[in-house]
């Protein structure tokens, strides 16, 4: 048996390793909630055609891996610890990053499509970063402008919820009362859904789940503004403008310009981080540095698992080890924050 690491959990997959390196699930056996049928393989209403699928069968077993990417994962496969994991891929089956329809999630009881109706400002963030500091002003933020149709909905990229929650409960008004939502990302699936590669990173969302403003570095103070060059005035501002008046964001055509879409090399750094992730917390971190370095080298300006891990790996994300990685995409020309570009 192989473990199945996913987004969303954890299972069990039937498998075994082929002389050739590929890894064969039994034929007669659902595989990532698909089911095998004389026409195709099938998941509810949606089917993947049987001359489609014979591309990843053969008569020992379907090919994991193959299988995966024609349903829209991609898959890593760790032989040796006998684990395999998924991110989200392409195509028809795969998760998908649009303008015309923000990916929707439930996380900590809170689903985004119940906000259906409101404005809503996607604020990311993790305790490892300085951004921890803009909580309450993110809080101030939506008690002004919560009655006019605003939610600011907190996303914190921590893979522990034990380092988020301090700083949540430390960001409460006077009242001690939740001002607005807050969620722990720790399996990094609203991450993945939204391309977040750094922290502090906003996305709008408008009352008909559209996004209205893609990944952008915000901050939403000026407490690190020497350091990062963020406005916190000019993103209250363009907030403002937004709620207020009615404005309906960025414009749909720098929308799509400016959507960063993952590529296929970030979509499969995703599955190596999935991966070592879950061997970190197994305790086995000399088989997860395999993939860490896979992680990097795939994907070396993703901050989000870069440094995302350093307190799973014992480094401190704010110290040595954070600053060689600074210093690395300095020298690469690898820009840290990426602000959405002024309108010409």
């Amino acid at each position: 048996m192989f473990t199945v690491i996913e987004a969303d959990g954890t299972g069990a997959l039937e498998a075994r390793p082929a002389p050739d390196g590929r890894l064969l699930a039994p034929l007669d056996r659902s595989l990532l909630g698909w089911e095998r049928k004389p026409h195709g393989w099938c998941r509810g209403e949606a089917c993947l055609p049987a001359f489609r699928a014979a591309d990843a069968e053969t008569p020992d077993g379907v090919d994991v891996a193959a299988f995966a990417a024609l349903v829209g994962k991609v898959a890593v496969i760790d032989v040796g610890e006998r684990a395999v994991a998924f991110a989200d891929g392409a195509g028809p089956f795969g998760g998908g990053l649009t303008v015309e329809e923000a990916p929707d999630f439930t996380l900590d009881g809170v689903t985004l499509s119940d906000l259906r109706g409101r404005k809503v400002a996607i604020v990311f963030w993790a305790s490892w970063c300085g951004c921890r500091y803009d909580l309450p002003a993110w809080r101030e933020r939506h008690e002004a402008l919560e009655r006019h149709g605003l939610t600011v909905l907190t996303v914190a990229l921590d893979r522990s919820a034990e380092d988020a929650r301090p700083w949540i409960e430390g960001a409460r008004g006077a009242g001690g009362a939740p001002p607005h939502p807050a969620v722990v990302d720790t399996e990094g699936l609203v991450a993945e859904l939204y391309n977040v590669i750094n922290v502090p990173t906003v996305v709008w969302v408008d009352e008909k789940g559209r996004i209205a403003r893609p990944q952008d570095t915000q901050a939403a103070t000026d407490l690190f503004r020497s350091m990062n060059g963020l406005d916190a005035e000019k993103s209250y501002r363009d907030l403002r403008r937004w709620v207020l008046e009615d404005d309906a964001g960025v414009a749909a055509d720098r929308v799509a310009e400016h959507l960063r879409v993952p590529t296929d090399e970030e979509r499969r750094a995703r599955a190596h981080a999935r991966l070592a992730v879950w061997l970190l917390r197994e305790g086995r971190a000399e088989a997860a540095r395999p993939h860490l370095d896979a992680a990097a080298a795939l994907a070396p300006h993703d901050l989000a698992i870069r440094r995302g891990l350093m307190p799973l790996t014992g480094q401190d994300p704010f110290g040595d080890g954070y600053f060689a990685l600074r210093d690395e995409l300095e020298n690469a020309g690898i820009p840290i924050h990426r602000p959405l570009p002024d309108e010409e």
